[in-house]
């Protein structure tokens, strides 16, 4: 790990602590290790709180996972991350920094578009970059367009972020906490759909995907995304992707020792059967697979919301939502370690647009079968990190999105999986990314679900309306007092800075409990 391990002084909390009414500070156990617990542990410790982080894995990152094999070392979680600021917050509450153990590059550009026609448009960081790449490509009309598309986007996010986002809702009625900020998100057209919002904005129609694909981060088809959603295109067509030193792993690796220099302890490898609870309800810490007793005056559990329900609650059921809500798209995801060059129009991310797109989500959400038509993803991590493939070799993260095991209930997936995973073969060997595969792993929804995600897809709940905001199921469950959620089921929602900010609203909501 390329990180400056030197740069870490010793930790100090940044506010008083707050204390249980024997005088003793509070201490909270966290299940799960993975960025909502993490940002959860170090807003904790921040507060002043004692606090135990248990994971049943070997080492941090929850689903920001890691496999080595034959030489390669594959990222097998998220491959994108942006929004700095919104982890720069959870260092900030020990007195540190990101860059006091962790290096971040702006990748430029952060995406490589390739189109059916042939075509690749760069997905370029910042306004005037991605301006003149439009104005390259699409022609001044849309170049123009695009400012103004910018500053729409900002104004959404100004409005989004403090409102919406970053705040704990005990009921829809905390909508009418910020009136001014409800009535300019309408004003704004948040409560429209993304893909008109986009399509009438730019001529290029290739401009249309590239700045609506991201509704599928949320779980949805752009045609049926709320606009507001459009804030996810800010995060990363505005502000930047950036990739770690060390690669994406590095991340919760950083966040863990600025955790553990905080004082925080840390149990891998530790399963827990369930949280243990009062005659009241409420709880009093855990009960590991073990057998062991670890007592704890407030517990927070980051495990997919339904999951965490079923096997950590016993005896409490789960919010309807959780149990029967609307889930999001799963995906096949394929690590295959290769020898050989990658093409020189390809990069580090690359978006492989098929030539459907409302059909191919028809196919997705409503027919629940693989795309006829697919769109794919390929990360290519070792062009950034040379230490993820021995010399001469790279490691390829192909994606493709495929129906979650609700919508595709009649699949096979130990048939459907290497059929895709053989397509897949023939698609890379036609664009031009080297074959010769000298290791590989394929993760399909049956294997997602095995490792504890609800409807076997790592984007839990989709974010429909009445899924979104106040309607998400809630951090906090009155029937468990003491007892509070973080991660991407829960709010504000998915991807890595929404769960950044869960294990922040978390550590609020711990908070007001002890008091």
């Amino acid at each position: 790990m390329s990180t400056p391990q030197q740069t870490r002084p010793t930790a100090r909390p940044t506010r008083r602590p707050s204390r249980r009414p024997t005088g003793r500070p509070a201490h909270v156990a966290v299940v799960g290790a993975g960025l909502s617990g993490l940002a959860a542990a170090l807003h904790l410790a921040g507060d002043g709180h004692r606090v135990t982080v248990v994971d049943q894995l070997p080492i941090p990152g929850g689903r920001y996972g890691l496999l080595e094999r034959d030489g390669f070392r594959f990222e097998t979680g998220p491959t994108v991350f942006t929004m700095v600021p919104l982890l720069e917050d959870a260092f900030a509450a020990v007195g540190r920094t990101a860059s006091d153990y962790v290096t971040l590059n702006l990748l430029d550009p952060a995406y490589h578009a390739h189109f059916a026609d042939g075509s690749t448009l760069l997905v370029r960081p910042g306004h005037e970059k991605m301006r003149a790449e439009i104005l390259a490509q699409s022609g001044a009309k849309d170049a123009a367009a695009f400012d103004r598309f910018v500053a729409w986007l900002k104004r959404l996010n100004d409005v989004e972020l403090p409102h919406f986002i970053d705040v704990n809702f005990n009921s829809p009625l905390g909508l009418l906490k910020a009136p001014r900020a409800a009535a300019e998100l309408v004003a704004l057209g948040g409560f429209g759909r993304l893909g008109p919002a986009v399509a009438r904005r730019f001529d290029d129609e290739r401009l249309h995907r590239i700045f609506s694909f991201q509704a599928m981060y949320a779980g949805l088809a752009p045609a049926q995304a709320l606009a507001l959603y459009a804030v996810i295109t800010y995060m990363d067509s505005v502000e930047g992707v950036w990739f770690p030193d060390g690669g994406m792993h590095a991340v919760p690796r950083a966040m863990a020792q600025a955790a553990e220099d905080a004082g925080v302890e840390f149990r891998y490898s530790t399963p827990v059967d369930r949280v243990e609870r009062r005659d009241d309800g409420s709880a009093s810490g855990l009960r590991l697979a073990s057998g062991e007793r670890l007592a704890a005056d407030a517990v927070v559990l980051t495990a997919d919301l339904p999951i965490a329900y079923e096997r950590l609650l016993p005896g409490v059921p789960a919010p309807r939502v959780a149990r029967s809500g609307r889930f999001s798209p799963s995906a096949v995801v394929w690590h295959v370690g290769v020898r050989g060059d990658v093409p020189e129009r390809a990069g580090h991310h690359n978006i492989h647009f098929g030539r459907a797109w409302d059909e191919a989500f028809k196919d997705l959400l409503d027919r629940g079968v693989p795309m006829a038509d697919p769109s794919r993803f390929v990360a290519v991590h070792s062009l950034d990190d040379p230490g993820a493939a021995p010399p001469g070799h790279h490691t390829l993260y192909v994606l493709e999105p495929a129906p979650n095991l609700r919508a595709g209930r009649l699949l096979d997936w130990d048939a459907e999986g290497p059929r895709l995973r053989d397509r897949m073969l023939g698609w890379l060997d036609a664009f031009g990314y080297p074959t010769d595969i000298v290791t590989e792993e394929l993760v399909t929804p049956a294997d997602w679900a095995r490792q504890g995600m609800a409807a076997g897809t790592p984007f839990a709940l989709a974010h429909t309306f009445a899924q979104t905001g106040p309607f998400r199921p809630k951090n906090i469950d009155r029937r468990a007092p003491g007892v509070v959620f973080a991660g991407s089921g829960t709010t504000p929602g998915v991807g890595i800075p929404m769960v950044l900010v869960s294990g922040k609203l978390a550590a609020r909501r711990v908070e007001e409990y002890l008091r």
